[in-house]
């Protein structure tokens, strides 16, 4: 089977996978509106068709917080995603940096930091969240940039959890989950092998070892939420700014305001995202929400964008209405759960592939010329 778009890799990774992972990966919260504005609102953004103009001299190299980057994309972050091929997060992040793109680590991954950072060839990102421990947030902050990370990602849009109600239909939550969880990985005999089998250990890497104990699945949704803390404000956040010597980026801002609020605060760039659609259901898309940010905060900080990103068409979308880059979800971890490592490589040779027509067809030889003149006027 030849598999040409995302979606393939979505369709693939749903036979591969037992149901209580393709729905945490594929879910939002609540009625899930927000997730599906988000893939609607970006494939309606139109673009400028223009020929005639010689394209062919073309280039996607673009510069992210002092790095020279082959194309103007990243990894985002994902939590458990060591689930979904063995040793997920290893895979994705050889695939991202032999294509010279970064890779970011979620704080609730199933490889520690140190593992991935010693087999990417490439300084790896790492992403954090707001906790109430503040002395784990630490620590893990000292072992990442002892591996090596020097780019923070921040994440701030999970004071509290979403309510993610497909978790607690499929298994991932909710009653009897471990036996539902057991049942379905006995009918998935492909995943049982290659991750349930040969993929261990099944812990929270990052935090086990803080916490000198396995963290195992059934502690994930658990410690998350007794870690949350509603109470944070941008006062809260200084110590970190103080303490990481390296690029911060504040993720999860969908309001014009927030963006300012994370250029006082000395934010090195920031993320327009709705956390996927996974956190608050009704608020706008990425796409909505993303020129009226970068028109705010233009020239103060780095934009990145994600959420609903599909394709490289969209990269092109998102670029044009604002962001200097974008991080890409879903579509990587569709395509590790489909053909581990060669599927993210795969992916990502697609989007190139995608944003090459694109540029060719909207006439712009740079990403530096991707604008609204690339986009059909409203």
């Amino acid at each position: 089977m030849i598999i040409s778009a995302a979606t393939d890799y979505r369709r693939a990774a749903r036979r591969r996978l037992p149901p209580f992972l393709f729905h945490y990966a594929d879910g939002g919260s609540y009625a899930e509106h927000t997730l599906r504005r988000n893939v609607d609102d970006l494939s309606e953004i139109a673009l400028r068709q223009r020929v005639l103009k010689d394209m062919s001299e073309l280039s996607l190299t673009t510069e992210l917080f002092g790095e020279r980057l082959p194309m103007p994309v990243a990894l985002g972050p994902i939590g458990l995603a060591g689930m979904f091929a063995r040793r997920g997060e290893v895979q994705a992040a050889r695939a991202a940096a032999a294509k010279g793109i970064p890779f970011t680590l979620s704080t609730v991954s199933v490889c520690p930091v140190e593992e991935v950072a010693r087999a990417s060839s490439r300084p790896i990102w790492f992403q954090l969240y707001v906790l109430k421990d503040r002395g784990f947030m630490q620590h893990v902050l000292e072992k990442a940039w002892a591996a090596g990370v020097r780019t923070l990602v921040f994440t701030v849009d999970m004071p509290t959890p979403g309510a993610r109600y497909r978790d607690a239909h499929s298994g991932m939550s909710g009653k009897f989950a471990a036996q539902r969880r057991m049942l379905q990985a006995a009918t998935h005999p492909f995943w049982s092998w290659d991750v349930g089998l040969k993929g261990r250990p099944h812990d929270l890497g990052n935090v086990s070892e803080y916490r000198g104990q396995v963290t195992g699945l059934e502690d994930y949704i658990g410690w998350l939420a007794k870690n949350f803390d509603p109470a944070i404000s941008w006062q809260d956040l200084e110590w970190i700014r103080e303490f990481w010597k390296g690029p911060m980026i504040i993720k999860g801002i969908l309001d014009p305001e927030d963006a300012r609020d994370a250029v006082r605060f000395g934010a090195d760039g920031i993320v327009v995202s709705n956390h996927g659609g996974r956190q608050l259901d009704g608020v706008l898309s990425s796409t909505r929400a993303l020129p009226a940010i970068a028109e705010a905060v233009s020239g103060d900080l780095t934009v990145l964008a994600d959420s609903g990103v599909r394709n490289g068409l969209d990269v092109v979308r998102l670029l044009a209405l604002g962001a200097d880059s974008v991080l890409l979800g879903r579509a990587w971890l569709f395509a590790l759960a489909t053909a581990g490592e060669a599927g993210v490589t795969h992916m990502l040779e697609l989007f190139e592939k995608e944003m090459r027509v694109a540029m060719t067809l909207t006439s712009t030889r740079s990403i530096a010329d991707i604008g609204p003149d690339s986009l059909v006027p409203a």
